[in-house]
């Protein structure tokens, strides 16, 4: 007689085999990137080594470049608040006179003249009169 068994076709992994990230310290990371960078075409060779890609490599390598390698997270704490005082207020101009005061006219015959505000009627008739005569 045969033997018969049944095999179910289906594996269940339990979460715990299931192979994950590594997470990868600032300095770990830095200290690969200096590696990668010692030598001619060391890009690959040390992403193998590590058991990394090479676009990760490369990205750390950006990272590293610009500064932003092993730098806090931004948002991710607090900034200190400095008070100062109040901006001064401004000063007051002094204010005309009334003699510094003056009135710009446009003649008709498109001259300009520029009087000032307590000439006499009498005085800016007499010089209507002389340039601009009708």
């Amino acid at each position: 007689m045969a033997c018969a068994s049944v095999v179910s076709p289906i594996e269940i992994f339990a979460a715990d085999e299931v192979g994950r990230r590594r997470q990868w310290s600032d300095a770990d990371k830095i200290q690969i990137v200096e590696e990668s960078l010692l030598g001619y075409r060391q890009g690959s060779t040390t992403a193998r080594r590590y058991g990394i890609s090479r676009s990760l490599l490369s990205i750390w390598r950006r990272e590293y470049r610009s500064g932003t390698l092993g730098a806090p997270e931004a948002g991710g704490g607090f900034v200190p608040l400095v008070m100062e005082s109040p901006p001064p207020e401004p000063e007051e101009r002094p204010s005309r006179d009334a003699n510094d005061a003056r009135i710009d006219i446009t003649l008709t015959n498109g001259r300009r003249m520029t009087i000032p505000a307590l000439l006499a009627p009498s005085q800016l008739a007499a010089l209507l009169a002389v340039l601009d005569p009708r």
